[in-house]
């Protein structure tokens, strides 16, 4: 084993992997039950849901540590769910089966991508001042996702502010409940809890105890502050200790047959593209779906694993000068690909790294050994769900706030007295936070980055794969504006 996953040379130990596997497991465990309760609201069966999410995240995720051997786990991306749910189904009227067979139409371009190296072009051509604010960008990112989770967060929006509440206009009465609200950003207002809610004291508790861990370079310090605030929750009430049937892993199994090639069906593909307007909306559709797909990817891979020398650059050398799967980012972006494909056949919507990864990488995850370990997880998950389920969201908050901090040394190396850096770097790491959303953050620095060069009288500066990638952005913007 420690061979296979060359520990010694990775600068790691058995004991470091498996602890960073599980810290990352239950980072990212929440996917387990939002997804089922996200894309059941386009008619899909929760249970088969449920399988369909633990098979393509254990697949995924073991050939990513098995293939690439690198600490990364994968699962059906939240943001991408709610595209495939609110968007796809809900928004632009296709079936279920119809919305899996475009995420599998995905899933065949990204491997098509990444194997004639396209992938490979767009990460050389990103400058270096952008990937280091995506690496801070990232850390902004996780730790946003950490004080939200914590409970810290509290947002009051006016009744004027209000723009849809279950995708119609915010008036009239909602006989079936309110599932989804939008509001506009000048209706909303951002402020801290008065901290009279259980969850966010026990959230600021685990905070505190982590943070003093961590700098005592306690080891595994993350995945024990986690054990802890869940015990610390308690008495407080916000780990709830009542397991509940959950998931019965009999009749998810018998529901899977509902979802399972589904994309292939007469209802998938085989009503995809006998309409001409379909054939468009199709088109456009898997643009959106592949775009998102692989710049949350990307973001992930620059944001976390340059940093941390977990690409080096060597390897990043050897993916420049070699041919087919030479390096381990070749082997992780192949993975990465080919998950997004095998999970549509499941019933699962898009496959991607999951930021969470982090929090794992933090805790000393360098090798593939951390994402099988996590794979692992969530295998035992399909038994264990209602045990998982104990685990509070408060007590893996103060885990991801925390890995933000560590994230966000990378803004050190921005010229910020500089604003032909300093802008598009901002617009990079803020707004991809403040958005929720790693590729538009990408997007965003990456326009910037562009407009800036060309004003400046320096476009020949700009890699023309970066053109291209900021053209795709605009007209991916555009698309989703005109739906």
């Amino acid at each position: 084993m420690d061979q296979f996953f060359q520990l010694k040379e990775n600068h790691t130990t058995r004991r470091t992997e498996v602890v960073a596997g599980l810290t990352t497991f239950f980072a990212m465990s929440y996917i387990l039950f939002v997804t089922p309760a996200t894309l059941t609201l386009t008619g899909m069966p929760s249970q088969a849901v449920f399988l369909a999410t633990i098979i393509a995240s254990v697949t995924g995720t073991l050939i990513m540590g098995l293939f690439a051997n690198v600490p990364y786990a994968l699962a059906p991306g939240l943001g991408l769910q709610a595209f495939f749910t609110y968007t796809v189904v809900a928004g632009l009227g296709f079936t279920w089966q119809e919305a899996l067979a475009l995420v599998f139409l995905c899933g065949v371009i990204n491997i098509l991508i990444t194997v004639t190296k396209v992938r490979k072009l767009i990460i050389t051509a990103i400058p270096t001042v952008m990937q280091h604010a995506i690496g801070g960008g990232i850390g902004v990112f996780v730790a946003y996702i950490g004080l939200k989770n914590a409970g810290f967060l509290q947002f009051t929006s006016s009744a004027s502010g209000l723009l849809a509440v279950n995708g119609k206009a915010a008036t009239g009465r909602f006989a079936h409940g309110v599932t989804s609200v939008v509001t506009g950003g000048n209706g909303i207002t951002p402020a801290l809890v008065n901290f009279t809610q259980p969850g966010a004291i026990v959230a600021l508790i685990g905070l505190l105890l982590m943070a003093v861990l961590v700098v005592k370079k306690v080891p595994g310090a993350v995945l024990i502050g986690i054990v802890v605030t869940t015990l610390l929750g308690i008495p407080f009430g916000v780990t709830n200790l009542h397991l509940a049937a959950g998931n019965s892993l009999g009749e998810a199994v018998s529901q899977l047959g509902t979802t399972f090639g589904a994309a292939f069906s007469a209802q998938g593909f085989g009503s995809l593209f006998t309409d001409a307007h379909h054939i468009l909306l199709s088109v456009m559709t898997i643009f959106a779906f592949s775009f998102s797909d692989i710049f949350d990817t990307l973001g992930t891979f620059i944001g976390t694993g340059r940093r941390t020398g977990i690409f080096s650059d060597e390897d990043m050398q050897k993916m420049n000068r070699g041919t087919g799967f030479s390096s381990k980012m070749d082997r992780a972006l192949f993975s990465d690909a080919i998950a997004t494909g095998v999970g549509s056949l499941f019933g699962a919507s898009n496959v991607t790294v999951f930021v969470e990864s982090a929090a794992g990488i933090s805790a000393g995850g360098r090798t593939g050994l951390t994402a099988v370990v996590v794979a692992a997880c969530f295998a035992v998950s399909s038994l264990l769900s209602p045990i998982i389920a104990v685990v509070p969201s408060e007590a893996v908050a103060p885990a991801l706030i925390l890995v933000g901090v560590m994230m966000m040394g990378s803004f050190k190396e921005i010229n910020w007295s500089d604003l032909a850096e300093a802008i598009p770097a901002f617009m990079a790491s803020i707004v991809m936070a403040l958005v929720y959303n790693i590729s538009y953050g990408i997007a965003a620095g990456f326009i910037f980055y562009c407009l800036i060069k060309w004003v400046t009288g320096r476009a020949k500066d700009v890699h023309p794969v970066l053109w291209v990638v900021s053209a795709g952005f605009i007209l991916d913007f555009v698309f989703m504006a005109l739906l």
